[in-house]
């Protein structure tokens, strides 16, 4: 099964979002909560040079981007094989 990671705030619709995709597809993830901030905020943006906003997903240590760009590439067809690898 593939390393999945997300960063996620609070409350976040968006984020809320994502997970559910992720755990409809059968993922596993590690959620690094980045609400106050801290050493996974500075990671996040570090990882995701530009992305300041949530979620940001990671699959394989590959940015895939935030809850728009995980649904596109569902809809695309390439998380399933993501997933799998």
């Amino acid at each position: 099964m593939a390393k999945v990671e997300i960063y996620t705030k609070m409350l976040c619709p968006f984020c809320t979002r994502a997970k559910k995709l992720l755990a409809s597809k059968g993922a596993s993830f590690e959620e690094y909560d980045i609400t106050m901030g801290g050493p996974k905020r500075a990671e996040m943006l570090q990882r995701a040079p530009g992305s300041a906003t949530v979620p940001q997903v990671f699959i394989n240590d590959r940015h895939i981007g935030g809850s728009d760009e995980l649904a596109a590439l569902d809809a695309s067809g390439g998380l399933d094989p993501l997933l799998a690898a």
